[in-house]
């Protein structure tokens, strides 16, 4: 299964990063939505699951949950915005978990969990690349990647 990772979109849906996401069997969005319009582009491409980051307190993303308890082929995943406000251990509970609200890319194992955050896909915030992220899972494992979109 190949899961299309992205974030901090701020209203800015870069057609670089719906070709990068084309081809997923689903997409997460992990908070800082913004418009409307960022929702509908990335559901046109595959199924989505979002959740709300600090800035969307108008349109669908005010409506979306803060956190998500996914599960995947053998897989617990655990999706927040902030992962400095993650208030549980994920060892022994989650695989993977999925923050976004940084703009930092982020593809590292600690113990057994893979932390990861696809970095900022909206606009550019200091000096930090451009990205979106993508997800390899099996039975077997999850495997991380982080792609710099060239704006």
């Amino acid at each position: 299964m190949q899961i299309g990772v992205i974030a901090d979109t701020h209203s800015k849906m870069r057609p670089e990063a719906l070709e990068v996401l084309k081809g997923s069997d689903l997409i997460l969005h992990a908070g800082d939505v913004g418009r409307d319009e960022v929702l509908e582009a990335l559901e046109a491409i595959a199924p989505l699951v979002a959740i709300r980051g600090n800035i969307d307190k108008t349109g669908r993303a005010s409506t979306l949950p803060d956190v998500q308890d996914l599960e995947f082929p053998g897989h617990a995943f655990y999706m927040l915005h902030d992962a400095k406000t993650l208030d549980i251990n994920p060892q022994g509970c989650y695989r993977v978990v999925i923050a976004g609200h940084s703009h930092k890319p982020r593809n590292e194992w600690i113990g057994d969990v893979l932390y990861f955050n696809p970095g900022g896909a909206g606009p550019r915030r200091f000096t930090l690349p451009i990205t979106v992220g993508r997800l390899q899972v099996s039975e077997d494992g999850v495997v991380g990647e982080i792609i710099e979109l060239q704006v």
